[in-house]
């Protein structure tokens, strides 16, 4: 899949965007491991950072990358081994949760390896945090994740306590947007020491 660009640049030039990418909502974005055929392509989305959810080192030349286009890299190292299974991190979806909704890190990309179950769960718990019903969460995780889909993924969703969370959230202020109640913007105020729970990566 491409984008053809018409806006002065190239006509023949083809904009490809990492695998399983889509629009989470507004300056949200979530993808597989972006390679260096999708760079021209992330620099379309302005991004300010990149949330990755893979224990192994950033690959060298995304790093370059994000030096490049001034992008922070926040890492939460998540292991994705189905077998055997291996159980998601509340704390650490948590974590990383925290600073998907600081809008100081907006534009962001949320991705793992294949954009699918690491991903998903930290889209889900979003979801949740927005008031989606189990039903509609457990649907975009097995859309994104299809056939590989995992039950341990979805037990996770069904488990997290999303009560809990927004208790550690009230220095969190609501910016509305004007687009509806269901899309909400959050801004952090004196929560720095989240950033610190990440692996914040100086490209």
């Amino acid at each position: 899949m491409g984008l053809m660009l018409e806006n002065g640049l190239a006509q023949d030039a083809v904009l490809v965007p990492p695998s399983n990418f889509s629009m989470v909502e507004e300056n949200i974005f979530r993808s597989g491991l972006p390679t260096p055929a999708n760079f021209p392509f992330l620099e379309t989305l302005n991004l300010r950072s990149i949330i990755y959810l893979c224990p192994e080192p950033y690959p060298e030349e995304n790093c370059k990358f994000l030096q490049s286009q001034n992008i922070r890299l926040f890492q939460f190292g998540i292991e994705g081994k189905q077998e055997p299974p291996v159980a998601m991190s509340t704390d650490t979806i948590s974590e990383a949760l925290k600073v998907l909704i600081d809008v100081r890190n907006h534009p962001v990309l949320i991705h793992c390896k294949r954009g699918k179950h690491r991903t998903g769960c930290l889209v889900g718990c979003l979801r949740k945090l927005q008031n989606w019903c189990l039903s509609s969460v457990v649907e975009e995780y097995q859309r994104y994740a299809g056939s590989k889909s995992r039950l341990n993924d979805m037990k996770f969703l069904e488990a997290y306590d999303i009560l809990s969370m927004r208790q550690s959230l009230y220095s969190i202020i609501y910016r509305y947007q004007g687009y509806g109640s269901n899309k909400r913007r959050l801004l952090y105020r004196g929560e720095e020491n989240v950033h610190n729970k990440a692996r914040l990566t100086s490209i």
